[in-house]
């Protein structure tokens, strides 16, 4: 009895230290939903990568953090609209970002224990990301790059799953599209340049709609940390 609440004692007060890390890379592909180009929600027109780290700090869900780099290019002659193909704009960009927030998994998710673990997950939280911030000369039909970057918020929402293939490694797969807070990726909506002022008005497109991105792919994790004492009593 008195071996048991020592147990029960050092579980209650040692699973601070018994979380999971997580530390990986992402491969994929981007793609822009806007005012030029394709309208589909996930179909990868160039590559995307980068790194993330995560907290599992219980079974359910994990702290996350990650920083991915990715590029597009949009073009009207591959979308469906009719309009966009007449049109024949063309508009590419690349894309920093920085993101952290919460994952929170299907089911239960113990990487204490041997055998296979599996589960859907869904990660939001907040990213901030850079891009080059251009304008689109209609005339020559392509995004003029002026050299100015600029830097806006965006709400990550992801869906994936992943699964433990052996001890160390998790192999995963999500999809994650970001509600940005400017229409300006494509160039459509330049309202912060000085050549606005000198070249008149160069928005086009729906201007009350912003822009959205996707970064698609897989994620390859390597997990590290200490096991929680309970585990060894079950």
């Amino acid at each position: 009895m008195k071996r048991l609440i020592i147990v029960l004692f050092i579980c209650a007060f040692g699973t601070i230290g018994a979380q999971t890390y997580e530390v990986g890379v992402f491969a994929g592909g981007a793609n822009t939903i806007g005012d030029v180009g394709r309208t589909n929600y996930v179909l990868p027109s160039d590559i995307a990568f980068g790194g993330l780290f995560k907290w599992n700090v219980a079974k359910r869900y994990a702290w996350r953090a990650s920083m991915i780099y990715g590029k597009f290019t949009a073009e009207d002659a591959k979308s469906s609209i009719p309009s966009r193909q007449q049109r024949s704009f063309v508009a590419d960009n690349s894309i920093l970002e920085a993101s952290a927030g919460l994952e929170f998994n299907f089911v239960e998710y113990n990487l204490h224990r041997l055998g296979p673990a599996f589960t859907p997950y869904l990660y939001t939280g907040v990213t901030y990301f850079r891009y080059d911030y251009n304008y689109f000369d209609t005339g020559l039909r392509r995004v003029i790059d002026i050299g100015q970057k600029d830097g806006n918020f965006a709400i990550p929402m992801t869906v994936g799953a992943k699964l433990r293939l052996n001890q160390f490694l998790i192999l995963g797969a999500e999809i994650g599209a970001r509600y940005t807070f400017t229409d300006n990726l494509d160039g459509s909506n330049p309202n912060k340049l000085n050549v606005s002022q000198q070249l008149g008005n160069l928005q086009f497109g729906n201007i009350f709609s912003d822009d959205w991105y996707v970064f698609s792919g897989l994620t390859l994790t390597y997990t590290f940390g200490r096991k929680p004492c309970c585990d060894n009593f079950e």
